[in-house]
């Protein structure tokens, strides 16, 4: 169950949905893409406006909620996500009427998580506050380094000491639901340094923690500080051991590790996140939002994926047309979304059960598709994957080379339905 405050009405679980299928049940995700500046490593779809109209792009976010979630035909929103972009230097009053307007089209229950991505630069104690008066009852703070050498480095424009403060106020405002983000895998970065970092934010983080490696993305100028050789990037075994010291240290400190860059203790869990993790529906609202429903009234079942326009002026002159900017749709058939959840649900510790497997496919179970693998079988013996009657996950070893094993099962997994489409045309 997830979250709504008291003014918007709904003080009692509705009980009229408690039956409700879950293909009616869905995440939103709403996208703010605008930005202070752009941090060196950064390829994400963002902007850097001199002036940005907000009272326009509130409206637009508004006017797409209500067509999206009317085409999805949603009963139900089990958890919002604002992320970006730089979503809270949107004011409390646009969070505040994106929430209205969701509550208004669908049910909102008391409790639903509503998650708001923030820097500590853009995210002073008042402006948190405000932010938990319009409904936010979840926090995802960008920290990625308390240390002020790799914070220049990376471009970010705040220091360890604004990330402290911050990280303090949020955990005053939303005790046990304070989440922070860490880079590793930094150049010029060694084991000990990613220790000492790790260790100090332990001593004085909330409930849950993302660690993320460094990748070096085209198009940033931290890729070209790198390959033009003024910046050493650290050997990959070191990077390797560095998740591996940070999976021992956490876990010696009640942390979980739930997912492959994620660990929560106390039950922290991201309930948005490990919805997309889960292959769930969710629907993407904003400048360059990915989403996954299946349209209704148009006839055909299957999920369709969407992203919407990237640019924000090009994105809002489609809402104002249309009621939304989706730039495109894609049908996704049912291989696509067995290799989407291949894909996601093997990130978790739990991995993909039986059950949820063939929901998505009735007739062609993990056992037939990777029982008899002699690959995946390799996989098993050098303590890497587990395939039992629980059903398929990593072990701690494997979550750590997910990338690697992903090469082998989805090859496996497109061999067999292959085989399986070739039985069934009798050829």
């Amino acid at each position: 169950m997830l979250v709504l405050h008291v003014k918007r009405g709904f003080l009692l679980y509705d009980r009229a949905l408690k039956d409700v299928k879950p293909s009616l049940l869905h995440p939103l995700q709403c996208i703010w893409p605008f930005c202070e500046k752009r941090c060196s490593y950064c390829n994400f779809n963002k902007y850097i406006p001199r002036n940005v109209d907000e009272l326009r792009m509130r409206d637009c976010l508004i006017q797409e909620t209500k067509t999206l979630i009317q085409l999805s035909q949603v009963q139900r929103i089990t958890s919002v996500f604002f992320g970006g972009g730089t979503p809270s230097m949107a004011s409390p009053l646009t969070i505040d009427n994106i929430l209205d307007t969701i509550s208004q089209c669908a049910h909102l229950a008391e409790g639903t998580e509503i998650t708001l991505e923030a820097n500590p630069t853009s995210a002073e104690a008042s402006r948190l506050a405000e932010f938990q008066r319009a409904g936010v009852n979840r926090l995802s703070i960008g920290i990625q380094s308390l240390n002020d050498a790799d914070l220049k480095l990376l471009g970010r424009n705040h220091t360890a000491a604004d990330a402290l403060r911050t990280l303090e106020e949020a955990k005053r405002l939303f005790p046990g639901h304070t989440s922070v983000d860490l880079i590793f895998g930094l150049p010029g970065q060694t084991v000990t340094s990613w220790v000492q970092s790790l260790q100090r934010l332990l001593s004085m983080c909330d409930d849950h923690v993302s660690l993320y490696q460094l990748t070096l993305e085209r198009g940033t100028s931290l890729f070209k500080q790198v390959y033009q050789g003024y910046l050493p990037m650290p050997d990959g075994d070191v990077v390797a051991e560095m998740y591996e010291c940070a999976q021992h240290i956490l876990q010696d400190t009640g942390f979980r590790q739930y997912e492959v860059s994620n660990f929560a203790r106390n039950g922290a869990l991201s309930a948005h996140n490990l919805s997309y993790w889960q292959g769930n529906q969710y629907i993407g609202i904003g400048p360059g939002a990915h989403g996954r429903f299946v349209l209704s009234g148009d006839g055909k079942r299957h999920r369709e994926a969407r992203i919407q326009t990237l640019e924000p002026d090009i994105w809002m002159k489609e809402v104002l047309a249309f009621g939304h900017g989706t730039r495109k749709r894609t049908a996704l058939s049912e291989l696509d979304r067995l290799e989407e959840v291949l894909v996601l649900g093997l990130r978790m510790d739990v991995g993909i059960s039986h059950q949820h497997w063939l929901q998505i496919a009735p007739t062609f179970s993990l056992w037939k598709v990777f029982g008899e693998s002699d690959e995946v079988k390799e996989l098993q013996e050098q303590g890497l994957l587990l395939l039992d009657d629980r059903g398929l996950r990593c072990s701690r070893k494997g979550l750590a080379v997910l990338d690697t094993l992903l090469l082998t099962l989805l090859s496996q997994l497109e061999q067999a339905w292959a085989e399986k489409e070739e039985t069934s045309s009798g050829t």
